[in-house]
């Protein structure tokens, strides 16, 4: 049984779909367990069903946490794993990771997996709910048999906080689907053409859900500095969440012309200045890829991010916070470059960088594509998890 927060749009999403797919045949049964999508972000529940992966709702494994609510969850959740009873429980994300392998271990299967797509210690809450998360997750990980992290870098934070042992480490990176990336030059041309953007005019883009964490206000600090040396330039801003609105306010309030190009929201009209183009959610993203002269991430916090994998698989430039396991993605000056998170000074410098010298830029995109295919593809990561769990049913049987 694999039980995930929620198929919104992202990465953990993308995996469980795909793994509970394809763990389904003479060797495996595979059931999926979900909460709800939150109002304002994209689901993935459309692309289960086109994949043939049913699920089964647990409606309180939703993103917040809520006491009063959880207790009624975890015997919800209890009830579905008697009555399936699962061998292994494969758990992803904090909130279906806490009650999902508590539930686990009282309905005694015999073996529990969590996976840390990122983590919740730091970034998100204050310091003392950042702490009392901390020592959640060490108390969970006593009840835990093997905990995936998604590279090195990530395995010595989580560590670092005191959460696990190395014993119980096992690094299995993410895997998509990326042959469509490797083919996004032939869309050239198309993403600019729809957003009405010059051939020759510096587009800059970042891929990411509209929330808190992903730093979209540092983006547009940087973005702001980017266009007073390219005043050319034009900036992409690919997804949809609960911060639209005030990225808009906010790029508006830094002189940028507004443009929302999925929705009617009012639209000033174009003065000439450079640009922040809102596209909102899309499912060609090879299409978009094509088209950006630098892929920006500029997370606070990050596990393994798919938008830099996705781009790197699409042969395009690069320019990343140095946070959680992005270092397995980004080698600086090879596949990227890499700046400390919070600082847009040197975000923008990094930006222009790529921008100024676009034959080294091209050749890192170059580069980023060999390191990330096939080290990331879904076959390989059906290996390694196919392999996990034959050797943990193996000390169970």
């Amino acid at each position: 049984m694999r039980i995930v927060t929620r198929l919104n749009v992202g990465g953990p999403a993308y995996q469980a779909i795909l793994l509970s797919q394809r763990l389904q045949d003479a060797e495996f049964q595979s059931r999926l367990v979900i909460g709800n999508v939150g109002p304002a972000e994209g689901s993935l529940e459309g692309l289960a069903s086109e994949r043939g992966v049913a699920f089964v709702r647990v409606p309180g494994l939703g993103r917040e946490i809520s006491p009063h609510r959880d207790l009624p969850t975890l015997v919800r959740l209890l009830r579905e794993i008697r009555r399936y009873r699962p061998h292994l429980v494969h758990t992803h994300l904090a909130k279906a990771g806490a009650i999902g392998r508590f539930a686990a271990r009282l309905a005694r299967v015999p073996a529990v997996v969590h996976t840390y797509h990122g983590h919740v210690f730091h970034g998100y809450f204050s310091p003392l709910k950042s702490q009392l998360f901390v020592r959640i997750e060490r108390a969970l990980a006593r009840w835990t048999d093997r905990l995936i992290v998604l590279g090195e870098a990530q395995e010595r934070e989580i560590l670092g906080y005191g959460v696990g042992r190395p014993e119980q480490m096992v690094r299995i990176p993410l895997g998509l689907e990326l042959e469509p990336f490797l083919a996004a030059e032939s869309f050239r041309g198309e993403f600019r053409r729809q957003l009405g953007i010059p051939v020759d005019a510096p587009l800059v883009g970042i891929v990411a859900r509209l929330v808190p964490i992903k730093a979209h206000d540092l983006f547009l600090a940087a973005a702001r500095r980017v266009a007073d040396q390219r005043p050319a330039a034009h900036f992409a801003i690919v997804g949809d969440g609960e911060l639209r609105p005030a990225l808009a306010a906010r790029a508006a309030a830094l002189g940028f012309d507004v443009i929302h190009h999925d929705r009617p929201c009012p639209t000033e009209p174009r003065t000439g200045r450079p640009a922040v183009h809102f596209v909102g959610l899309r499912s060609d993203l090879p299409t978009v890829y094509a088209d950006l002269d630098v892929v920006v991430l500029s997370s606070r916090n990050e596990g393994l991010p798919v938008s830099l994998i996705e781009a790197l698989a699409a042969a395009r430039p690069v320019v990343a916070t140095r946070v959680g396991a992005v270092e397995d993605l980004v080698i600086p000056s090879e596949t990227g470059l890499l700046v400390p998170p919070g600082d847009e000074a040197a975000l923008a410098e990094a930006i222009l960088a790529q921008l100024d010298d676009p034959v080294r830029a091209q050749a890192m995109g170059a580069r980023g594509r060999r390191h990330v295919f096939p080290r990331f593809s879904i076959d390989r990561l059906e290996q390694e998890i196919r392999r996990l769990y034959r050797e943990l049913l193996a000390t169970v049987a």
